[in-house]
């Protein structure tokens, strides 16, 4: 077992307001997602239910790049997207004290827009800001930025479930909730 894997989740930032930054750790202390699917690197800000600013530097060596597009390196989009998702994921999961027994799945994508290409070299700051958020969903409005100016945006929705057990498929985490 590596050292990443023994990082415990009480090392996650909780205090009321705001719980600051978050490294590289303690996002793999909340997240399941790893290299090569791990999007985000830092987390600059996290303000309880509200607010989540991250950081994802992206470099030469991601995968995606030897195919997306060989001599017109471009991060995909749909990655792009990913990394706000993993950001609202962190700042979702960090209110669940059984967080280990949590995943956070994406369920919609809206007025997703692509203001700007970003190629290796670019560091993406990506702010989520819940627009609604229940026990078992949420909804939130993502931005990356790539020095200072808007780069993609999008409006993402999620349900929070239930790791698979011994039982099998993931279910909602509180049948009795209601999302928005």
């Amino acid at each position: 077992m590596t050292e990443t894997a023994n990082v415990s989740t009480s090392e996650v930032p909780t205090d009321e307001s705001t719980a600051g930054s978050m490294d590289i750790l303690q996002i793999l202390a909340l997240l399941p997602h790893r290299h090569p699917f791990l999007l985000i690197d830092r987390v600059l800000r996290l303000d309880r239910k509200k607010k989540i600013v991250a950081l994802k530097n992206v470099t030469i060596n991601e995968p995606f790049f030897a195919g997306h597009f060989p001599g017109n390196p471009i991060m995909p989009g749909v990655l792009i997207v990913e990394a706000m998702a993993q950001a609202g994921a962190v700042l979702l999961l960090s209110e669940f004290p059984d967080r280990k027994e949590k995943l956070v799945f994406f369920t919609g994508i809206e007025r997703a827009r692509f203001r700007r290409p970003v190629v290796p070299g670019d560091q993406l700051r990506i702010e989520v800001e819940v627009l609604a958020w229940r026990r078992i969903a949420g909804r939130m409005d993502g931005k990356v930025f790539v020095d200072g100016k808007l780069a993609a945006e999008a409006m993402i929705s999620c349900a929070v479930v239930d790791r698979p057990g011994k039982a099998g498929s993931p279910t909602p985490a509180a049948e009795t909730d209601s999302a928005e």
